[in-house]
């Protein structure tokens, strides 16, 4: 994992992350089909199944890509907060891919026994439906994804302590950082809760991207204050 390689896969994750919640809300209503009831989120499914299946699978794959970039991110700095980064990172990849992935392997065949004429099959795959979208949706791919990924994002910015950019870089990573946060009390029917964690994703892909663009143009390797003052003082020595 090199500077070049990390800032592609920041790009690219944003990227894929966006066209494919752009293309899901306008197709499938998402995220706010996954208020409604199961029957109705299960009808739309079926009635959207392949670009659906697609699309969420683009999503898994683009939360997946942040396994390396936190490999990768964590190569620019040996503060001990970039020590909790990395796995951190690793874990908001695997939780969000768990959470995602339910929608392409899972509820295919959930909508299908739903739909079924048998009341026994069709309450079944209802009731699997709910559960998978309670455990692996709201716990683990929204309130575990939304924790971890935040967690990623404040550790990073602790490590890097301005030394790739100024105070705006660390601003914008901060405050999406806390309207991700956000919406782990979505479970309180706020509106303001979602919204704030809509924005939040915003502002983060802004910040994804304006981190790549910095490891680009920024050819230093990133270096600890403590280690650059030690360099410092051993020269004039």
């Amino acid at each position: 994992m090199n500077r070049k390689l990390t800032a592609a896969l920041l790009i690219e994750a944003a990227v894929l992350t966006n066209a494919a919640f752009t293309v899901l809300g306008t197709s499938f209503n998402y995220p706010d089909v996954l208020k409604e009831p199961a029957t109705d989120i299960l009808a739309s499914f079926r009635d959207h199944q392949s670009p659906v299946m697609f699309w969420f699978a683009v999503m898994a794959v683009s939360a997946a890509l942040f396994a390396p970039i936190a490999v990768g991110v964590g190569r620019l700095s040996t503060h001990r907060a970039m020590r909790w980064a990395v796995p951190a990172g690793i874990a908001a990849a695997a939780v969000q891919v768990i959470g995602l992935s339910r929608w392409p392997v899972l509820v295919p065949r959930f909508a299908a026994d739903a739909a079924s004429s048998d009341p026994t099959v069709a309450a079944h795959g209802q009731d699997a439906f709910e559960t998978a979208h309670f455990i692996l949706g709201n716990v683990i791919g929204e309130t575990l994804g939304y924790l971890f990924t935040a967690a990623w994002t404040v550790l990073v910015l602790v490590a890097l302590h301005r030394t790739l950019a100024g105070r705006w870089f660390t601003a914008l990573g901060a405050v999406s950082a806390v309207l991700i946060v956000a919406g782990v009390l979505s479970p309180l029917d706020l509106p303001i809760l979602d919204t704030a964690n809509f924005a939040g994703y915003v502002l983060w892909s802004a910040w994804l991207i304006a981190f790549a663009v910095l490891l680009l143009i920024r050819r230093r390797t990133v270096v600890e204050p403590a280690a650059a003052a030690s360099s410092l003082i051993q020269a004039r020595g």
